[in-house]
């Protein structure tokens, strides 16, 4: 990937975001960061990795929102990370973690909003990946050993959980394909046609640019 291309990759729950992700980032011999990102964030900030994990994209209110965005907008000193909520600490140190791992290169990334957090990055390819809800429900009942009923609501639920937690902290609405630069059905192109997909879409991208 000759313009160090970062790509980031939003998905429902079961459509193999994580799998593809992995996958892609194995092919381009660039860092993968899922859980790992979580790990980055409490080594950069000082916190405890638990914290981040017990609070990893599940949604706040809308008044933590709003504080949130008007500190990060105006700027924050040490003193003042101190003195936040922990869910504050939590999204602000999760933020600049992503910023920090764009800026050492090219990389895959999937979810906690890192499409909204790299906004300002030119170098930045964002994908959502979804699927139809019975392959989904298939994929989660075999990956867990549930019943068919129990991967269903644990999909809509954790679906839910990302969409209030990715509205909440961006200015788009998740899964809304007007905000990605590929939304992709998994379960029409398969892992491997995804990952194609997604490669040829970076390949175009890179060429076009050099032609700038």
């Amino acid at each position: 990937m000759a313009n160090n291309t970062i790509i980031t990759i939003g998905r429902q729950y079961g459509s193999g975001g994580h799998d593809i992700g992995k996958q892609l980032a194995e092919e381009l011999n660039v860092p993968f960061y899922d859980k790992a990102l979580l790990e980055r964030a409490a080594k950069d900030s000082g916190l405890c990795q638990e914290i981040f994990e017990n609070h990893d994209e599940k949604p706040t209110n809308s008044f933590l929102y709003s504080l949130v965005m008007d500190t990060y907008s105006l700027g924050y000193t040490t003193s003042s990370f101190s003195e936040m909520p922990l869910n504050h600490k939590i999204f602000l140190a999760q933020f600049d973690a992503i910023k920090n791992i764009a800026k050492e290169g090219p990389c895959v990334i999937v979810g906690r909003c890192a499409d909204y957090a790299l906004a300002d990055f030119p170098n930045v390819v964002n994908v959502f990946l979804h699927a139809d809800l019975q392959d989904r429900i298939v994929r989660i009942a075999r990956r867990h050993d549930l019943t068919d009923a129990k991967a269903k609501d644990l999909i809509i639920k954790t679906d839910k959980r990302r969409a209030s937690y990715y509205n909440y902290y961006t200015s788009k609405k998740w899964g809304e394909a007007a905000g990605y630069d590929l939304s992709l059905n998994t379960a029409t192109l398969g892992i491997d046609g995804t990952i194609h997909m997604i490669r040829e879409f970076v390949n175009y991208k890179e060429k076009e640019h050099e032609r700038i």
